[in-house]
């Protein structure tokens, strides 16, 4: 189905970016490119149509792709087809939505041609995926009381305690469901690129606020952001915050984004409730290591670091 009703959506996604307070300094295509970002993520279960997404950004038909792949490195399809995957994958690892229903949320046809492009791109087929993560799903008992344990062997994951220094990050607030920070990058890096400071910055990172188990998704506190200098100009929408120093269980994760809510419940279930420390508190801290955009899903690389009280 090709998008439908750009006008309404449209005007709504412009709605949302107005809230956005933008440095004088910005060109306008910081505001575009934003527009595009949400109204992709307000639309996902629809093909992009260019036409309607060159209105959208306010930009000439004939040359608004050209602008986005080379700001972003690839095309508004690939990047369709990236998040289509990313929220398959959740589908996958916290529902039990069939796998026809999972591939039409995806824009697949078929359940075949669904299952060929997430095995290309996670390593595993749908059923395997699903398979994989069953046995460390936790489904609340009546009233949201935890049920114990399954007996059986855990995941085990490398976690080493390090103590790392504060550092200055230039963030873009996210509120909202944590599987949804990539939307938040997105406009970070659009917004780095149209104020040619790509090359300034340091690592990618996230900060996150809230716990997950008992504050509502909507309502969740996070940042994702990039690490800068003293001299870097930090102008409105772009925030700045300084990290906490001090030690931190880091745990190395390699998969899916979509899967990293198992590492952090055996992070805190398993390794911290036996390592005789105590968490601080401060936000949890995710550096990424490697890109999402040239690297398969199965193989990206996340420092998970859960900060901690100074030993006794």
């Amino acid at each position: 189905m090709v998008l439908g009703s750009h006008q309404s959506n449209g005007a709504k996604s412009m709605t949302n970016h107005e809230k956005l307070t933008l440095s004088p300094r910005d060109n306008g295509y910081v505001r575009r490119f934003t527009r595009v970002i949400e109204y992709i993520y307000a639309n996902l279960d629809e093909d992009p149509d260019l036409a309607t997404l060159a209105e959208v950004a306010a930009l000439s038909p004939s040359h608004w792709h050209r602008v986005w792949q080379s700001t972003y490195g690839e095309s508004i399809f690939a990047t369709v087809k990236r998040l289509r995957l990313h929220r398959a994958a959740g589908d996958l690892a916290y529902t039990d939505l069939a796998l026809p229903v999972v591939a039409r949320r995806a824009g697949y046809g078929s359940l075949e041609a669904f299952s060929r492009s997430f095995k290309q791109a996670y390593g595993q087929t749908p059923t395997a995926y699903r398979s994989s993560v069953s046995s460390r799903r936790v489904q609340p008992a009546n009233g949201g009381a935890p049920l114990p344990k399954q007996k059986g062997p855990a995941p085990m994951h490398d976690v080493s305690v390090k103590t790392l220094p504060s550092e200055t990050l230039a963030v873009l607030p996210h509120r909202g469901a944590y599987m949804e920070i990539g939307k938040a990058f997105e406009t970070l890096f659009g917004i780095l690129v149209s104020r040619q400071l790509v090359g300034r910055i340091g690592a990618m990172k996230a900060l996150y606020y809230s716990d997950p188990t008992h504050v509502a998704e909507d309502d969740l506190q996070s940042a994702a952001g990039a690490v800068i200098n003293d001299s870097f100009p930090v102008d409105a929408p772009l925030e700045k915050r300084e990290t906490r120093a001090g030690d931190y269980a880091v745990l190395r994760y390699k998969g899916p984004y979509a899967d990293m809510k198992w590492a952090y419940e055996w992070l805190y279930g398993e390794w911290l409730t036996q390592s005789g420390r105590e968490p601080d508190d401060a936000p949890c801290l995710e550096v990424y290591l490697n890109n999402p955009r040239d690297t398969a899903p199965a193989d990206l690389l996340t420092d998970i670091c859960l900060p901690l009280k100074p030993a006794a």
